[in-house]
């Protein structure tokens, strides 16, 4: 408990962020210093990496996330993800020179095998793996883990978390700025002057359906489209779009949020059976993840409180194809990749939670309500000293 009246004491602290998002290529993680003057967070990433998930560990968590997996399964992945996260954390703080003792707090999302807001009857729920208790005791650092489960029990979604860091980060007097991540699946923050007038939500799918159709046409030899170059030399199929379109996710209300169970390899799959060549099937979906997106800005966000700018994080920002989707079809509004002082589209995820954590520490709430319907402000996660 020393170390944590250390911690709240200083006006400058360091967390460490640790992401691994529903693309399921690996934990990204994200050294970060922060200092808060009055109202106002500065931010700035001393060290980031990315490292990628061996085949195996890759297989069995998307197998896991859009399957229903055995207890014991879970369970096991919740303790290697644990180590895989620790690992991460000591190589970052090697490569930035930062000793473990200087850390103030680590923020993992973990990986999520199972997220599902409040819908009908079910019982609302969701599931990270990467045990907080395996990365405080291999790092020797507190760490904040399970962000979700404080919304949820507020009747949010549990989701979307960043846009209270994207709040904290990207206001601006005078503007309105869209924050834009294309992971694995897409989300919007909107952002303001005011708190309460930040709109967020999932706008739908992202990298995940298109990956999985490259997977399938290079036989596993590529697991991405680099540079968007196969959906720029497919044809769109008009009727498949059409029929993509008409998916009821997209006719829910904000606040709303998804995952690869709706959008990932299983409904990827299961449009293989008509007539599109795989090239002709990537070309397609890049393009409806452009469209999707600019459907929920159309729906959402265009006339109640239009952008000045969109500012793209995730792995979508590197698919150029996708990226001369979104410019066009948003023309004259100016589409762009996220350069904000150090914080660029790969790492902007994990910097995010690096912040939530610091929050947390410092018992301050976390969540918007009004990006996940919550009732109230809660502290978000469990802290493992």
């Amino acid at each position: 408990m020393k170390r944590l009246e250390r911690s709240l004491g200083k006006r400058i602290r360091l967390a460490l962020g640790l992401m691994s998002g529903s693309s399921t290529d690996g934990v990204d993680a994200a050294l970060v210093r922060i200092r808060t003057d009055r109202d106002r967070m500065r931010v700035r990433v001393v060290q980031f990496l990315t490292e990628a998930y061996p085949a195996a560990l890759r297989k069995r968590l998307i197998q896991a996330a859009e399957g229903d997996p055995p207890l014991v399964e879970a369970a096991e992945l919740d303790v290697l993800m644990g180590e895989v996260f620790a690992r991460s954390a000591g190589k970052l703080l090697e490569a930035a020179d930062v000793s473990a003792e200087r850390v103030d707090v680590i923020g993992s999302h973990g990986h999520t095998l199972l997220h599902r807001p409040p819908s009908g009857r079910k019982v609302p729920c969701s599931i990270q793996v990467g045990s907080g208790d395996v990365i405080a005791e291999r790092t020797g650092i507190p760490t904040v883990t399970e962000f979700r489960g404080r919304d949820l029990a507020a009747g949010g979604q549990g989701a979307p978390l960043v846009p209270y860091v994207d709040y904290l980060l990207f206001r601006k007097p005078g503007k309105v700025r869209a924050l834009q991540n294309i992971g694995g699946i897409a989300n919007v923050t909107v952002v303001a002057e005011a708190m309460d007038s930040v709109i967020a939500f999932d706008t739908g799918p992202g990298n995940a359906m298109i990956d999985h159709a490259v997977t399938l046409a290079t036989r596993g030899r590529c697991r991405y489209d680099r540079d968007g170059r196969m959906a720029a030399a497919g044809v769109v199929d008009k009727n498949l779009l059409r029929r993509l379109h008409a998916h009821p996710f997209f006719s829910r209300p904000i606040p709303r949020s998804t995952g690869r169970e709706t959008f990932g390899s299983a409904f990827t799959q299961s449009l293989i059976r008509g007539r599109t060549s795989p090239r002709d099937l990537v070309a397609t979906l890049t393009l409806f993840t452009a469209e999707s997106i600019h459907r929920g800005y159309r729906d959402h966000i265009l006339e109640s409180c239009p952008p000045d700018e969109i500012l793209v994080s995730g792995g979508g920002a590197h698919n150029r194809t996708l990226m001369k989707h979104l410019t066009g079809i948003f023309h004259p509004l100016p589409v762009r990749c996220l350069d904000h002082h150090g914080i660029l589209p790969d790492n902007k995820e994990a910097v995010a939670f690096a912040v939530l954590a610091h929050e947390t520490l410092l018992g301050r709430p976390g969540n918007l309500p009004a990006a996940t319907g919550a009732a109230w402000p809660v502290v978000l996660g469990k802290v493992s000293y």
